[in-house]
This record gives structure tokens, sequence and C-alpha cells, in this order.
């Protein structure tokens, strides 16, 4: 989700409102004098395919969240299901706090926790240039986030820098993981206990981000644990190398645009994709892609392969991220959702 802050330092314009009007707070009591907090809604802060977010404000204690809105009037909502998705996870660490969900006006509306920026902001305040600390530092973090989620039966589908975002005051140095429109359940319930999604071949349209998805995303097979991971893989090397071969690729069109991707990300090998950087680049690229569709992801071995290739390094886990140093510095105040 696009924030309010800007890329470097201070702020840029807000994003331009899709909604042509939005309910001043946000009542959460029961409407029968039974009051619970009520939040004002502030300026936009972000904007997505579904719906727009705002800086809200909890109008008793002043604390400051981030509240979500969509249209009950949307052609495909997702955001009753999103907010499912945020209850089941609850509790877990990275994982937003959701406050309340509900319908105010013609809006239904999710109010979470206001964190701060997003890592694509943070890579841009940075000059599209993470040094190997920030990089192996983040990989640690958000492998546990993503096995989180999957240990929770869930599936991301979409996992970006834009989906990554970093806490604010005594949770800065903390990633969370966001935007769980289009996750999806990976085990169902059946009169044989929990079984995995079957395989599929057949599916229509790539999900999630191009510059990101997997290779079997791309061909139509349906995704599983394997696919997050390597999502995370070209991720992880976009911060390493500051850009990805196929990220500027325009065929003219949706379809053969992402077609001219995926044939790259096929022609192009880890180590090739890797080469002037660690090998344990190409080494996590490799085991992702050699998983099957229902095997269950060693995280254990990837967290080791990039800690002790920190710990060969010298280098010191510190928390003390690239935009952390003053060249960087990114104010807390630059908030997100």
């Amino acid at each position: 989700m696009i924030g309010r802050g800007s890329a470097r330092h201070g702020r840029s314009r807000p994003p331009p409102r899709k909604f042509k009007s939005v309910p001043e707070a946000i009542s959460t009591g029961d409407g029968d004098g039974d009051g619970g907090p009520v939040f004002r809604v502030g300026p936009i802060i972000g904007t997505g395919s579904f719906g727009e977010i705002y800086h809200g404000t909890d109008a008793e204690t002043k604390e400051e969240v981030a509240i979500k809105l969509e249209s009950l009037r949307a052609r495909f909502p997702q955001l009753i299901y999103e907010a499912k998705v945020y209850r089941q996870l609850q509790g877990q660490t990275g994982i937003p706090n959701v406050r309340w969900f509900g319908v105010e006006g013609d809006y239904s509306a999710l109010v979470m926790d206001l964190l701060g920026a997003n890592l694509q902001e943070l890579f841009e305040s940075c000059d599209a240039n993470f040094s190997l600390k920030t990089v192996l530092m983040l990989a640690d973090q958000m492998i546990d986030r993503v096995e989180c989620l999957h240990v929770n039966s869930f599936l991301h589908k979409d996992i970006k820098p834009q989906n990554f975002l970093m806490g604010r005051g005594k949770s800065a140095n903390l990633v969370h993981l966001i935007d769980f429109g289009i996750a999806r359940k990976y085990m169902e319930m059946s009169k044989h206990g929990k079984q995995h999604i079957p395989y599929r071949d057949d599916m229509m349209g790539l999900q999630g981000t191009p510059r990101y998805a997997s290779i079997n995303n791309h061909l139509g097979i349906e995704q599983s644990r394997r696919d997050d991971l390597e999502s995370m893989g070209y991720m992880l090397l976009y911060f390493l190398r500051g850009s990805l071969p196929w990220q500027d690729a325009d065929a003219g069109n949706h379809r053969e645009t992402h077609d001219m991707i995926k044939d790259m990300k096929v022609a192009t090998s880890p180590q090739e994709l890797c080469r002037g950087h660690p090998t344990e680049f190409a080494s996590f690229l490799v085991y992702c892609r050699s998983l099957g569709f229902e095997d269950e992801p060693d995280y254990g071995y990837l967290r080791k392969l990039f800690k002790d290739l920190f710990v060969r390094q010298g280098l010191e886990y510190d928390y003390v991220y690239d935009w952390m140093v003053p060249r960087h510095y990114y104010k807390d105040d630059d908030y997100r959702y």
C-alpha cells in the first residue's frame, strides 16, 4: 500500500482519491447506545485496486490508526475476506492488529494499527541500493513472516516490497506483512481431515505482481508454498542488484508483457541472476524452484543459509538498516498502512 510520506526526506503529495465522499468518523458501537471507540477519518494515505487507506485517530485516546475503506458497491468485494484472514492471524509477530471491521455508511471499514514505510519506499529512499547487511536482516524476518502465514495454512500470493512494512516507534525495526486480499488457504478440510489443495495447471491469468511472480504462476499452475518463497527470492535479488532484468519489459499489452517476463525468467538461471553476489542467493532460488507442489519448505534451512553468510561476512545483527543512517534517514512520522 502506498503511504503518505515521500520516498526520501519529508512528505509527498497524498495519492488522489477515487471515493467522492467518505465518512468523517467510524463509529464502532452497536447503535443502541453501547458505544465502542470512535475513529476520526483523516487524510488519505494510500490507494489500491479495491479501496483506499486513510489516516485515522481514536477520538478519545488520540491513538493513530489506519482505516481501509471499500465501497459496498464494489464489483468484487474483498475487504470482508481480508478482515477474516487478519482475524485468524491475530497475535502473530509482524501481523498488524485489527481494531474493528464493519460497515459505516456506504463503506466497509477495516481499522488497524498504523505502520511505517513499506520496503519499496525505503529502497527508493536509499537510492535503490540496499547493503548486504540490510538485505540479510530483512530476509531473516521475511522468511519468518511467510513461514507464519504458511503454518496457519495460508498462501499470500502477492509477495512484493510494497506488502512488507516497517513498524513505528518501538517497533520500527520489526517487519510486518500486509495485504491479504488475494491470500488463500492451501489446506482444506475434508472427511479425511486436512488435505492440500489439488494440483492444477489450467489457472487463468497471473495472480499477484508480474515482476515477482514465480515461473509456475506464469505457467498457469496453481500456487503453493514454494511460490511465495520464489517471489521472495526475486524480491531479495531486486534489493541486492538494484533491479531485475525483466522489470521494464513492455510488449504493449498485459498478456504479451507477462509472457515476455515469463520467458526472461525461464531463460535466466539463478546463477546468472546472482552473478557478482553471494552464492547463497542463487541457492535460495534453486531450492525454491526445486520444491514439489505439496512440499513443505525447510524454512530453517533458508534462514541458516543467510545467517551463516551474515556471520561469515562479519556483520553485526543490530537492526540498524540503511535508511536509519543519517544519509538516508527516514522520518518516523512518514506513516503508512
